[in-house]
């Protein structure tokens, strides 16, 4: 049987823009397509050749209220793998976000943060601690 992949995840942010800013900046992305909204809003797709993460805004989106551990069908984070871990945590500072969480697994390392919009991201990497 043939393996699928993984091709995009699609989710709602206060500002498609802002956030496709960082993540070029963090995660060394780039922006595949942006523009006007299937319905109405507006989209950014950023990401890699292979994989890309929608970022959707329909305007006038509420805050999510639950904790998203609890809810089902709730984004609990969304998981980015880098060679430089230290690189990527840098530059996650450097984005005005704070890295917690931090643990080593077998075979690497990982940590967390959330961005601007509550979003938590998980950075992991086969590195070991220095």
């Amino acid at each position: 049987m043939a393996q699928a992949r993984l091709e995009h995840t699609n989710i709602t942010v206060s500002d498609p823009k802002r956030t496709a800013a960082w993540l070029t900046e963090v995660f060394g992305w780039h922006i595949r397509w942006q523009g006007p909204a299937m319905q109405t809003g507006y989209t950014v797709h950023v990401g890699s050749a292979d994989s890309y993460v929608a970022l959707f805004s329909y305007g006038g989106s509420k805050p999510r209220q639950e904790d998203s551990y609890r809810t089902i069908g709730g984004l609990n984070h969304i998981a980015v793998f880098t060679d430089d871990i230290d690189a990527v945590e840098t530059r996650v500072k450097a984005a005005g976000f704070t890295p917690v969480n931090h643990a080593d697994y077998a075979p690497g390392r990982r940590f967390y943060f959330h961005d601007q919009d509550g979003i938590e991201w998980e950075v992991a990497s086969h590195q070991v601690a220095s």
